[in-house]
């Protein structure tokens, strides 16, 4: 298949934004209908694509992207006028007369990279921010979950308006080829060693960058709280997103040694109620996404560090690339487990003496995308509030933070740059412009050369907000 000629599309679309067409409030509109069609008309296209990437459950692929990508649309339309609405500011004595206003305006042309494990949501949530506030957008899926990639591409070419939105699919060399243009903005989607490369090529033409990465997210466990409902929510955020392949799924739990038995029983318990007796027959969970992944998740289970460290699952289908829940406890902190995002269905258990020690742990590492407190201690609450560095924190669940639009869903450190979802998506992919309005009144002579003493006096008196010294440098006293 010949590569298709990136240039050109760029240049097109550039064309597009230069006509002003995008700007246009009608032109957003009618874009973000479409992709709310795409989702509304095609969703057993679209479950049917994530089943063959994923083997993703039904429940899942409606539940965290058809759904979720529905409601980010649907708010934007709600509230796009708001957004695009230029916001009043105070002015000062400084340029009285006058009146201030931040404008937003859209960037330009954007490139959106997304990622294997959510391919329809992290593909078209950040598009959306993108026609929301105006851009032109060429959008480069994911080649690790080609079905959805390819219902992505078909059905965006069918419904959205091609001189101003394209998909451009492939792998390695069409990514690499995209990176080479200029750009207005990239958002990418991924891991940190792909983030660098990304941050590297936009620097060149500097480039802003968005990077939503991942990074170790910790769980912590305290005694003092309804384990069953606890355990519940870890599962549904460690197992129950695309079995663990998620960015801001549960990486590892920390918690002491006397909370272990309690919390592996609960475990134990509430994995074979929803997954049943032998977890790889299981519909309800996805696999793992290549033989790549099943190879890097393997080798982590076969570190000799670990080997014995398995309390429960463990079971592997390389055939059906089928991964059972599995929890490893006390594995060492130099075990290749430890040592990088896990993105799988494998969970560690590391013990602590007491629950406080868990921050210095979680502290002593890279920030990760989100950190997770259980307890009924508001002191320990608050505390974890104001210690840890993290993407997001929700305290007493998991994940559901991602669902909130009011709040930003983004990284910090190694965990990415810029954050998205709801109003801050507009935001991501628009310049908010500073515009100041006089009029020909309000002259002030001192401004002007020559600079006298009586014309320092006053400007010094006007900079100061010296109301006194002001009366007195206008009357020469």
């Amino acid at each position: 298949m010949a590569m298709v000629d990136v240039e050109a599309i760029v240049k097109e679309l550039r064309g597009t934004y230069a006509s002003g067409k995008t700007n246009k409030y009608e032109w957003r509109v009618s874009q973000l209908k479409a992709l709310l069609k795409i989702a509304e008309h095609h969703e057993k296209e679209i479950i049917d694509a994530l089943k063959s990437d994923l083997s993703k459950p039904e429940f899942e692929a409606f539940v965290h992207e058809i759904s979720m990508m529905k409601t980010a649309c649907k708010l934007a339309l709600k509230e796009l006028k708001r957004w695009m609405k230029p916001e009043k500011v105070r002015t000062s004595l400084t340029t009285f007369p006058s009146s201030a206003e931040i404008v937003p305006e859209p960037l330009g042309v954007v490139l959106v990279i997304s990622a294997w494990n959510y391919p329809f949501l992290l593909s078209l949530d950040p598009v959306i921010g993108a026609i929301a506030a105006g851009n032109a957008v060429v959008l480069k899926p994911s080649e690790i979950a080609p079905a959805t990639s390819l219902v992505i591409a078909k059905l965006l070419g069918e419904y959205m308006d091609a001189t101003a939105i394209r998909v451009v699919e492939g792998a390695v060399p069409e990514t690499t080829a995209l990176l080479e243009q200029k750009w207005d903005k990239i958002f990418y989607t991924g891991n940190g060693k792909v983030g660098r490369i990304v941050m590297a090529a936009a620097a060149k033409n500097l480039t802003p960058v968005v990077l939503e990465l991942g990074g170790k997210s910790p769980v912590v466990v305290d005694s003092n709280i309804n384990f069953k409902v606890a355990v519940r929510r870890i599962i549904a955020g460690k197992w129950g997103c695309n079995n663990g392949q998620a960015c801001i799924a549960p990486d590892y739990i920390v918690t002491t040694k006397e909370n272990v038995p309690k919390l592996l029983d609960a475990m134990k318990h509430e994995l074979e109620k929803f997954y049943g007796k032998d977890p790889l027959q299981s519909g309800d969970l996805s696999r793992i996404v290549n033989a790549n992944h099943f190879h890097r998740l393997s080798k982590l289970l076969d570190d000799n560090k670990v080997v014995d460290k398995v309390v429960h699952g463990g079971q592997r289908d390389e055939n059906n690339l089928k991964i059972a829940p599995t929890i490893l406890l006390d594995v060492p902190e130099d075990s290749l487990i430890m040592k990088e995002e896990i993105f799988g269905p494998l969970l560690p258990i590391i013990t602590v003496t007491k629950v406080e020690d868990a921050m210095q742990f979680i502290n002593a590492r890279e920030k990760p995308l989100a950190a997770y407190l259980f307890t009924s201690n508001k002191k320990l609450e608050k505390e974890f509030v104001m210690n840890i560095s993290a993407g997001g924190l929700l305290i007493n669940d998991t994940t559901l933070h991602l669902a909130l639009s009011s709040l930003p869903f983004g990284g910090v450190g190694e965990s990415g740059m810029g954050s998205y979802h709801g109003r801050f998506s507009f935001e991501a992919f628009s310049h908010k412009k500073a515009v100041l309005h006089r009029s020909f009144g309000g002259e002030v002579g001192a401004r002007y050369p020559p600079y006298t003493p009586g014309k320092m006096r006053f400007l010094k008196a006007l900079l100061n907000g010296n109301i006194l010294g002001l009366i007195r440098a206008l009357f020469g006293w």
